[in-house]
């Protein structure tokens, strides 16, 4: 008898004669500096009152410009409104999403629909690093890092928002190799023998502490935010990106296209504003409910 026939001839036996299945109570995990396990400690974060955070400085770090105001904007509003000062920190040019005859012309829309973004979340400053849209894997990822730490050193950023490095089946090359270069520069910032020149223009190390991690895929969860008090402004934020995004004015052209059919959905109400405000909250942003 073959090996491989033999053992799986003795498990069928086993399991048939009512042999217990050994029981794994959790996810192995490799040695190292460090231990790994799937089994983590679940905390919910909410609001907390006051300004518990004043002094502090966030950057959240978006590849497009939807990205931040889909996956994290009721985190934004919340950490402003505890105290944090917050930048709004783009990495590509938008150049391939959106409506627009021209690069150029979407370009420029999503740009003016970021800056609003960045007020509507009460950030002090939008940031634009303009990477090719969808080509930052070309780009070299010690730049991008190079720029992120200096914007880390001179912002004194304590806290980062971006999407997780380790998310499985992110398909974007934009997303991955962005939360890379941040994942790295994290810790980079902190160090005096990373980019001493910086001291020479009266900088000093300072990186980040603590990171917020999203993903649009299956992704390792210890902390969920409440952003109950925050969802309406986060739709409101959503909308500002009406170039690109699921947001926007969708739920007006929805409105009208069952119209001419002559179709109405009660949810869209009776007004534009009503459409796209409740086609944001209940269709482009459904998974925060």
């Amino acid at each position: 008898m073959e090996r491989r026939n033999f053992f799986g001839s003795s498990l069928s036996a086993g399991l048939m004669q009512g042999t217990p299945e050994p029981q794994i109570d959790r996810e192995y995990q490799a040695g190292g500096t460090g231990g790994v396990s799937y089994q983590t400690p679940l905390i919910i974060e909410r609001k907390q009152a006051g300004k518990p955070h004043a002094g502090k400085v966030f950057a959240a770090i978006q590849p497009h410009c939807d990205d931040i105001p889909i996956f994290a904007g009721g985190l934004v509003l919340k950490l402003i409104d505890e105290g944090y000062t917050g930048y709004l920190i783009t990495l590509s040019n938008d150049s391939l999403a959106g409506t627009g005859p021209t690069f150029g012309d979407i370009v420029l829309k999503n740009e003016q629909d970021t800056f609003e973004v960045g007020r509507r979340l009460k950030c002090k400053e939008s940031i634009f690093l303009n990477y090719p849209n969808h080509n930052m894997d070309a780009w070299p990822i010690v730049e991008i890092r190079a720029r992120l730490i200096f914007l880390f050193r001179v912002l004194r950023v304590d806290t980062v928002i971006v999407y997780d490095p380790s998310s499985l089946y992110e398909r974007n090359p934009d997303h991955t190799v962005g939360a890379r270069a941040v994942e790295t520069a994290f810790w980079m910032a902190s160090s005096p023998w990373d980019y001493p020149e910086h001291f020479r223009a009266g900088l000093t190390p300072h990186g980040p502490k603590d990171a917020y991690y999203f993903a649009r895929g299956p992704q390792i969860v210890n902390r969920v935010v409440d952003i109950g008090d925050y969802m309406d402004a986060k739709v409101h934020a959503n909308l500002a990106n009406v170039t690109q995004g699921p947001a926007g004015k969708n739920g007006a052209m929805l409105k009208a296209r069952l119209a001419s059919q002559g179709k109405r959905l009660p949810l869209l109400g009776n007004d534009d504003e009503t459409a796209n405000r409740n086609y944001a909250k209940y269709f482009a942003l459904s998974r925060d409910r």
